[in-house]
């Protein structure tokens, strides 16, 4: 389904990504984005895919293994809703990754906190979420806008670096850690 709305192939052609730099993708599901930057920042580089639903994890584990990108991508259960749920060690990431995440959380304000915390300082936060029109079954979901996404990354320390085109059903922007 992500395939149909998202090209994660062509998304991260528009990110700052590097050989060589750690990548946190939280709430990463099977993997569309890691595989997509795991391609970009290897050999040197590494993404840590965390999510809660470990058989997405052993999915994406699988995937990684068939295309030959097991050294780069690592998968670790965590429950991101908590204080330090990454368990990943404070300033240790180039980038964090929250793609299509937020609208399932009830708790966005620790998100952001644990990017954050996880981000070396000048670290770079992108945020992919869908339109809140756009958004299916919206009644048992929780959409924020654009313009509310903004407002929650800014009180968190973030400047908009700039936004992504992500075509009709989803936004999306760079953000750096003041």
């Amino acid at each position: 389904m992500l395939n149909k709305f998202l090209n994660p192939d062509e998304i991260v052609k528009l990110l700052p990504l590097k050989e060589g730099m750690v990548v946190a993708d939280f709430g990463s599901g099977s993997g569309h984005f890691a595989l997509a930057i795991a391609k970009l920042i290897q050999p040197g580089g590494k993404i840590i895919a965390l999510d809660v639903y470990k058989p997405a994890l052993e999915s994406l584990q699988l995937r990684a293994r068939t295309t030959g990108l097991q050294g780069v991508i690592r998968t670790q259960w965590a429950d991101l809703e908590s204080e330090q749920g990454s368990e990943l060690q404070s300033h240790s990431c180039d980038l964090v990754l929250l793609a299509n995440i937020l609208f399932q959380s009830k708790n966005k304000i620790s998100l952001i906190k644990e990017a954050k915390r996880v981000l070396k300082p000048n670290g770079l936060l992108v945020l992919i979420e869908w339109q809140k029109d756009k958004l299916p079954n919206q009644a048992s979901l929780f959409p924020l806008s654009k313009e509310e996404a903004f407002d929650l990354a800014g009180k968190y320390g973030f400047q908009i670096e700039r936004e992504l085109s992500l075509g009709a059903t989803h936004y999306g922007f760079i953000a750096k850690l003041k």
